[in-house]
């Protein structure tokens, strides 16, 4: 977009948007034991890449195993405890607490956990596409998932931690 294309955009109606989290969308694909709202979507925002939102998971809700397609999905934790699993079987497992960061990359089999049998998980999601693709896969969960912790490669780990499984 050249200079002159920039200044004949009318960026009071085509620029920023603001969300308001008092009206948040709940008319978004809900998944028993979960809550969605959606905050940025084409209806509320005009969004044409992104999907952003609140989930509110009950106390010790879990979905069954599924995948979300080519979506990319990013699930930040607000408050609560995140229990996730993942792989060919669930054999993976992880949990994330307030102020981490969850990515579900493309085609990944996971399940969603609130590991609290008292608190709602409450969490802000992001994904790549604004279509709700769930893909539900007939995987038995196998006990007990090897744990693992959520760390990148690059980040090594502790000494006392060197040799188990990341």
């Amino acid at each position: 977009m050249g200079s002159e294309d920039m200044a004949s955009e009318n960026w009071q109606t085509n620029g920023v948007r603001v969300v308001s989290g008092e009206h948040l969308d709940t008319n978004t694909p809900q998944t028993r034991g979960m809550s969605r709202a959606a905050a940025i979507n084409f209806a509320t925002a005009g969004a044409q890449k992104l999907w952003a939102g609140t989930v509110s998971i009950h106390p010790s809700a879990k979905t069954g195993a599924h995948h979300h397609g080519e979506l990319e999905s990013v699930i930040y934790i607000i408050s609560g405890r995140a229990r996730m699993r993942w792989g060919e079987t669930l054999e993976y497992v992880a949990e994330a607490g307030p102020g981490d960061f969850i990515f579900v990359p493309p085609f990944v089999p996971h399940q969603e956990i609130n590991a609290s049998d008292d608190e709602p998980l409450e969490c802000l999601l992001v994904r790549s596409d604004q279509e709700a693709v769930v893909v539900n896969l007939d995987i038995p969960v196998v006990e007990p998932p090897e744990k693992l912790r959520w760390i990148d490669p690059i980040h090594a780990a502790s000494s006392s931690e060197s040799g188990k499984a990341m």
